[in-house]
């Protein structure tokens, strides 16, 4: 697992998605209905929305959600979409470090969320600028395992295209780019006939922590508590698991 995965492994998302589908969903909304607000409605000109769009069917969106998502967005309904990104700073068990992405029309419920979750699971705020310097951020794209696609193949469709770096991960490959370069690099890819399962620009941290078992488990469910909230967008972690602890925490379902 990568220190900044927003969960724990591939295995523990599906099962993330599949218990709370309607808060995935107002969750992948909520993103598209920003990227349309900020770039227009045209896919064609809004490469954000492009991305939010194809993580939205990726997590079995129907279309007409997101159509729906689209000219609201966009204005084209007569409503009005007002969200506020906010960033909060925590740490969780053991000192790992924490960014809590929101993504909200009310602060106050947010900032309460928040907390409340940190307070129940063993995680504490941080001062602002104390725990974000340790991040910065990258352009991830994410290319499933699949038979006929290697490492080598997906470094030599990305590497002309900004990428910084390919990683293989455990059911999936990840390339790093800087944020400017990500369209660049996942038109590289679709050029290359290789389909990627989503583009984000991410916070990643510049130094991971390893981290044990248990102490994997209280992350995870300071995490989960966090995903909670329907105005907590993403959770990024300094956490690093190792192939032995993942198999453990594997034998845990």
């Amino acid at each position: 697992m990568s220190g900044h995965s927003k969960w724990a492994t591939t295995k523990h998302k599906k099962a993330i998605i599949d218990s709370r589908r309607a808060k995935s969903f107002a969750k992948l909304i909520k993103n598209i209905e920003v990227a349309a607000k900020i770039g227009g409605a045209d896919l064609s000109g809004n490469p954000t929305l492009v991305d939010a769009v194809q993580k939205a069917k990726k997590t079995s969106v129907p279309n007409d959600n997101i159509d729906r998502a689209i000219k609201r967005g966009a204005g084209l309904t007569g409503e009005s979409i007002d969200y506020q990104t906010i960033i909060y700073e925590a740490y969780g068990p053991n000192g790992i470090a924490m960014l809590v992405e929101c993504l909200t029309d009310n602060k106050n419920r947010a900032a309460a969320d928040v907390r409340t979750a940190m307070t129940r699971n063993g995680g504490t705020m941080a001062d602002p600028g104390s725990v974000a310097y340790n991040f910065s951020r990258k352009g991830v794209i994410t290319v499933a395992h699949s038979e006929g696609v290697s490492e080598d193949d997906i470094l030599l469709a990305v590497l002309d295209a900004g990428a910084e770096e390919v990683t293989d991960r455990a059911e999936s490959f990840e390339v790093l780019t800087d944020p400017s370069h990500m369209v660049a690099a996942r038109t590289a890819l679709q050029e290359a006939g290789i389909d990627y399962d989503s583009a984000d620009v991410e916070f990643v941290a510049s130094l991971q922590v390893e981290a044990d078992a248990e102490t994997a488990r209280k992350v995870f469910r300071l995490i989960d508590a966090l995903e909670e909230s329907d105005d907590v967008q993403n959770v990024y972690t300094n956490i690093d698991i190792t192939p032995e602890v993942q198999a453990e925490l594997e034998e845990d379902d």
